[in-house]
């Protein structure tokens, strides 16, 4: 392979049909090499292998999706290649077709490029397990590699990782075989996606791994008693980590997802060598730091979390400025209260970008608009009299007058209409169609893709992008489009999004923006042990304090007032201790924003009026 040019292989067949033994050591392997003399490579994953981003993963992958303007794949480039990596193996499912034109116009596909980027291609793929399969299949890696997926962002300094990995493996090479990488991150922390939740048991000198959990939704622990037992001096249980979704591996990792054919997922991976640790002798390590910046976009909910944290710089060196894609016609100019602007922007009179907001070339803004937290793509209109407050405008979109959006997500080529208002966590996927003068209720998720197609579909969901395209259009030409769903003037379906009543396993019923509310999923448990809280909660210094913590725990959240409320509704804390913390001096710019929160005023104001009420029915 010349190291100058892009390339793309042929597909490969993946192994999954093919049954094997769980447990079966990996075989000796031959090196013609030493390791160290060879380049740092890396396996980018550019498939999810789930649903969670349709329907607008119907017309284009997750990879290619814009992350302030950017594809999310490029950021993962961007990453590996500071890290040292000089030869990358991306491999594609889904609209494989998609991702190859865009590297192939790319920086990464130059010359110049420090990083030879090889595009793997089969629309036969399942899994990650598929994946590594015909990596060992092809002996693709020489030595050790990273393993990512398409939708990481990070600028995590994994060099020590690194080190401490190879120091590792020239003791003993068939011994360690991943590092996993990890960032502090306590529970509750924005970048914290609940279904990466895990619970992890390790040796506190060595940083071995000896047991991985996931937490989501369990309601108890189970941990195995030979743990106990593993002559470990110092033993951690840790609920503090966020996955980064960076693994440093060993040729061996994907000798044995060959040999062990019931590997499908890297959870599988992990588990099946932890409970077989003894009898194979192979171990997991984790490398867990305290600075930089890392996390996977698994989910709508942190497409706006990553999406804010890179606006807000976060992720420097990588920031909107820095045109680090060596994007075409992206130059971008930084301003205070981090405001970006592309090249050809015009903004009307009396409109104001108030903070966070990125604006992409060529978009035209009307007068009176009030902007805030917020990304705009490129060759955009919006009109006069436009709210946009944690949205997330894609390319040429046009908006109307007097529009309202709340934390939603409007994808390229869509139209909405006069008067439309957008509440929290709306979708409207590419070339939708909205109003004029109606109100989308919060979660909606409008497509112009029958949700009904998906019932069509054989039971071989992950299909490639050539597959029955026109097919599906001529099916959905009878379809009549819902005005009280999309406006007298709208066009497009309503997709159903996953409700507290809604127990399908189906990743199609999954909100894609993350599991369900945790709000609801706080009040229940706050109903459950309230018995105990009011036990410890009795004395007015007991308030304050407990007042005190969760004003400590709720200071990035907006949703303190309604646990707040909860809190009073269940008579755990009293009105007198609530009015005593809320009327106290406070001595940071949080805790003053925290108190000028909308909801808990209204709470607050709620408060006073019944003590009012009280008094005169008195």
């Amino acid at each position: 392979l010349e190291r100058n040019v892009c390339h793309v292989a042929a597909p490969l067949t993946p192994l999954s049909n093919m049954a094997g033994k769980a447990g079966k050591p990996s075989r000796p392997r031959k090196a013609d090499k030493d390791e160290e003399e060879q380049p740092l490579q890396a396996v980018l994953v550019a498939d999810s292998f789930n649903r969670r981003f349709f329907p607008i993963t119907k017309d284009q992958p997750r990879a290619l999706l814009p992350l302030a303007n950017v594809s999310m794949i490029d950021y993962t480039l961007e990453f590996l290649t500071s890290t040292g990596v000089q030869e990358t193996f991306v491999f594609c499912c889904w609209m494989a077709s998609k991702i190859k034109e865009h590297l192939q116009k790319s920086k990464w596909c130059r010359p110049t490029s420090p990083n030879v980027v090889h595009v793997i291609t089969s629309d036969l793929y399942r899994s990650l397990g598929d994946v590594l399969r015909d990596v060992d299949a092809k002996t693709l890696v020489r030595s050790d590699f990273l393993l990512v997926y398409g939708d990481v962002v990070s600028n995590i300094d994994i060099s020590q990782a690194l080190q401490e990995h190879k120091q590792r493996r020239s003791m003993d090479k068939n011994v360690s075989v991943m590092t996993m990488i990890f960032k502090e991150s306590p529970p509750g922390h924005k970048t914290r996606c609940e279904d990466d939740d895990i619970i992890i048991a390790m040796d506190g000198k060595s940083k071995r791994i000896l047991h991985y959990q996931r937490a989501q939704a369990l309601k108890r622990l189970h941990f195995p008693m030979n743990i106990f037992h593993s002559g470990s001096d110092e033993f951690e249980i840790r609920f503090d980590l966020l996955d980064c979704h960076i693994s440093i591996c060993s040729p061996q990792v994907a000798e044995l997802f060959t040999d062990n054919f019931d590997y499908q997922t890297k959870n599988d991976f992990v588990r099946g060598l932890l409970v077989n640790e003894e009898i194979l002798g192979n171990q997991i390590h984790m490398h867990v730091t305290k600075d930089g910046y890392g996390a996977r976009v698994s989910n709508l909910l942190m497409y706006d979390t990553v999406s804010s944290d890179t606006i807000r710089r976060w992720v420097y060196p990588i920031t909107p400025e820095a045109n680090f894609a060596d994007l075409e016609g992206q130059s971008c100019t930084h301003s205070r209260h981090n405001v970006y602007r592309e090249t050809g922007v015009s903004l009307g009179h009396g409109s104001q970008m108030e903070e966070n907001v990125l604006i992409g070339r060529n978009t035209m803004i009307g007068a009176n608009c009030t902007i805030s937290n917020t990304v705009i793509g490129a060759n955009c209109v919006i009109g006069d009299n436009v709210t946009l407050d944690r949205a997330y405008i894609w390319n040429r979109v046009h908006i109307a007058d007097d529009v309202k959006v709340k934390q939603s997500v409007i994808c390229d080529n869509v139209e909405v209409k006069h008067g439309v208002v957008l509440n929290e966590q709306c979708v409207l996927a590419y070339n939708v169609v909205v109003g004029p003068d109606i109100t989308l209720p919060e979660g909606t998720v409008l497509s112009m893709h029958h949700p009904d197609e998906e019932d069509d579909e054989d039971d071989d969901e992950f299909l490639s992008d050539d597959n029955d395209v026109g097919y599906r259009k001529d099916k959905t030409k009878l379809k009549v489009f819902n005005p009280a769903e999309v406006g007298s003037e709208g066009k497009g379906y309503r997709w159903k999004t996953s409700s507290l009543e809604d127990t399908e396993e189906d990743e199609l019923a999954e909100c894609i923006w993350g599991e369900m509310s945790s709000l609801y999923v706080s009040s229940q448990l706050l109903k459950k042990w309230a018995p105990v809280f009011k036990n410890y909660v009795k004395r007015p210094q007991d308030q304050l304090d407990c007042l005190a913590s969760m004003e400590e725990v709720f200071l990035e959240r907006e949703t303190h007032w309604a646990v707040l409320m909860s809190m009073y509704q269940l008579e755990i804390l009293e009105e007198e201790g609530i009015m005593h913390w809320f009327n106290q001096g406070s001595t940071t710019d949080k805790s003053q924003q925290l108190r000028r929160n909308q909801g808990l005023l209204k709470f607050i104001q709620w408060l006073q009026e019944a003590e009012e009420s009280s008094e005169e029915d008195e």
